[in-house]
């Protein structure tokens, strides 16, 4: 009972003990909310009152810089002002000096004008004495000025004539004497030791056939063997009534050559057809490059020269298929270079410098077809690309006159280069070119005051010209012909030298009755 008792006292007590709790802790919370709520309004205005106090300090701080800037500017405005008014006072100053200095250049101007006007005075005294002067003279002399001036010139012309006729005979006579002998012995010694051969190409190859039904097969279906072979190597094939025979027609020998050596191949095989051609022309190329290769390399050693670069042996081994008035150039270049190399020997020069330079005087020749310029610059621009000895170069680039020799071997490149391409059977021209060149050179003569008439005879290498007696005495004869000779050098182009040759005739007829 007593328990229960116990029990039931625990009970209630818990009943009332409970809602009794939860009420305090509710008032204890809502004082904590009060409280925090307090503590947060007393910081707001904590903090507003800090905002004030820093939006205060900022613009006073502001004002203070505001101000301060407005005295900076203010000092910088009355210094401008100073320098404004300092530049306008200098204006001024330079204004009043401008006007004070116009005001002398007038009175200057002025003074200017008065002394024209004297001076001209002056000089048309002058001139009046002058010409009373000058009419003095013509009454006391019985001649006009211009007759005088012409008699005065013609006098001083016959005596510079006279001088300079003196002069080159008595120059050209002391050169033939130290000279002349000498040289002839050299060069004809050079030339009997150096004979070669020059064979003489064309525009045009030919091929023969074994038989004349070998045609057909070359034209093929349609022509398209031909065409083929044509377009490849871009020479004409020439089939006509020719017996078993193919004319190959091109103006570059390379070319032309590739095309004779393809069209034999395929002669030779007998199977012609598109595919084979391009083969054919494919070998026939390859077989051209070792071909220019030794032939190169036969020129070299045929010479002696050593050390060239290999690029330039090949060009010199293209030089087999170029020709120069019928002249094989590779033949010719040899020759020039065994001529210069003897005459070197002889005269106790560089005998290698010598034979190198004539070996490489035509180089340019080689790759004139495909490069712009003349063979004497094409050659110079390679000898210097492969570092070639620089008088070397001079000897090559020389070998026409184009400039001055720099050494006595280059002026021997120069005498072998004439002789090889000047001697007889050396060359060809053809018909129009030569009876051209001979018009030019009687032209040439007949364009000189007091040539009666002019001949080109042996073949252009000389000019007879009959003067007029009346009109050329024996002292102008010299000078005319050194006249004529430096014209022809001038305005024409020609192997080896052509020969001035003057002729002044006095005949006297009479009768006897």
């Amino acid at each position: 009972m007593d328990i229960l008792i116990i029990v039931a006292a625990v009970l209630i007590s818990l009943a009332i003990g409970i809602p009794v709790g939860m009420v305090l802790r509710k008032k204890v919370a809502e004082s904590k909310i009060e409280g925090a709520e307090k503590e947060a309004k007393r910081l707001v205005d904590l903090a507003k009152i800090e905002a004030e106090n820093m939006k205060k300090e900022e613009i006073f701080k502001a004002k203070e810089e505001i101000m301060a800037s407005r005295k900076e500017l203010d000092q910088e405005i009355r210094e401008r002002r100073g320098e404004i008014q300092k530049q306008e006072a200098r204006i001024i100053q330079k204004e009043e000096s401008l006007e004070r200095r116009s005001e002398n250049f007038e009175k200057k101007e002025k003074n200017l004008e008065l002394d024209i006007q004297d001076l001209e005075k002056q000089k048309e005294k002058i001139d009046n004495l002058q010409k009373q002067q000058l009419e003095k003279l013509q009454q006391i002399a019985g001649l006009s000025r211009e007759e005088a001036k012409e008699q005065l010139l013609q006098t001083v012309e016959k005596q510079i004539t006279a001088e300079k006729a003196a002069i080159i005979r008595e120059l050209d006579q002391k050169m033939k004497e130290d000279a002349n002998k000498n040289a002839k012995e050299i060069i004809s010694y050079a030339i009997s030791k150096c004979a070669a051969d020059h064979t003489s190409e064309t525009t045009v190859s030919m091929v023969a056939l074994p038989n004349d039904d070998m045609k057909g097969r070359i034209i093929g279906r349609e022509g398209r063997n031909i065409k083929a072979l044509e377009t490849l190597t871009g020479i004409d094939l020439i089939i006509d009534d020719t017996p078993e025979a193919v004319i190959l027609s091109g103006f570059d020998p390379l070319r032309r050559e590739v095309a004779r050596i393809a069209l034999e191949k395929l002669i030779e095989d007998g199977r012609i057809h598109p595919a084979k051609i391009e083969e054919m022309v494919e070998k026939a190329k390859e077989e051209l490059e070792q071909t220019i290769k030794a032939e190169g390399e036969r020129a070299v050693l045929e010479t002696g020269v050593n050390g060239l670069h290999p690029d330039l042996v090949k060009l010199i081994g293209k030089l087999k298929y170029r020709t120069s008035y019928g002249q094989n150039v590779l033949n010719h270049s040899i020759e020039v270079s065994n001529l210069a190399r003897i005459m070197a020997e002889e005269l106790g020069l560089d005998a290698k410098r010598a034979r190198r330079a004539g070996l490489l005087h035509d180089i340019g020749k080689a790759l004139d077809h495909d490069m712009e310029g003349t063979h004497v610059e094409i050659g110079v621009d390679i000898l210097k690309k492969y570092k070639e000895n620089p008088l070397v170069i001079n000897a090559v680039e020389a070998h026409h006159g184009d400039v001055e020799p720099q050494t006595m071997e280059a002026v021997l490149v120069q005498a072998a280069d004439a002789i090889s391409a000047s001697r007889p059977g050396a060359r060809r021209e053809t018909l129009e070119a030569y009876i051209k060149r001979l018009e030019n050179l009687e032209s040439i003569a007949d364009s000189f005051e007091g040539v009666e008439k002019s001949f080109a005879i042996q073949a252009g290498r000389e000019i007879r010209i009959i003067v007029k007696p009346d009109q050329v005495n024996d002292d102008q004869m010299t000078v005319l012909a050194r006249d004529i000779a430096k014209k022809v050098e001038n305005e024409m182009d020609y192997p080896g030298q052509i020969k001035v040759n003057i002729i002044r005739e006095t005949r006297v007829v009479e009768y006897a009755k």
